[in-house]
């Protein structure tokens, strides 16, 4: 079992996440490239919201071929252009997350190797089998 970290002596997250996650001895890791938003026929939304469901989603793919879950993530990382898209990548993030809540991290970068892309979310998980 992966053990919450939150010690009192620090600020509560701020949002759906933990500040620290331990995970047990011989626990199999999985990491994952980042996912931007973009089809499987190269198309890209326009608009953020669409782009992390597409991330999650790939994410979600990624974790059922190594025979895991979003229930198995200990951290997400995520970037976004703009500072007015974070509360719209919070609550598409908020839909895949699970308990334990996984530790979070979110910054706002001023591009990525194309302009369409609006955001972009890696993972790491781990799962005792």
């Amino acid at each position: 079992m992966k053990t919450e970290i939150n010690p009192s002596s620090v600020r509560k997250p701020f949002g759906q996440y933990n500040h620290g996650l331990a995970v047990p001895a011989g626990a199999r890791l999985l990491v994952t490239s980042g996912q931007l938003g973009i089809r499987t026929d190269d198309t890209i939304p326009e608009d953020v919201e669409s782009q992390a469901v597409l991330c999650f989603e790939a994410i979600k793919a990624i974790l059922t071929e190594a025979g895991m879950g979003f229930e198995d993530v200990i951290r997400i990382s995520a970037f976004v252009t703009k500072r007015e898209d974070f509360p719209i990548y919070m609550a598409v993030r908020d839909r895949y997350t699970n308990s334990p809540l996984p530790v979070s991290t979110l910054i706002i970068v001023s591009g990525f190797t194309r302009p369409e892309f609006l955001v972009e979310v890696e993972v790491t998980a781990a799962k005792v089998d």
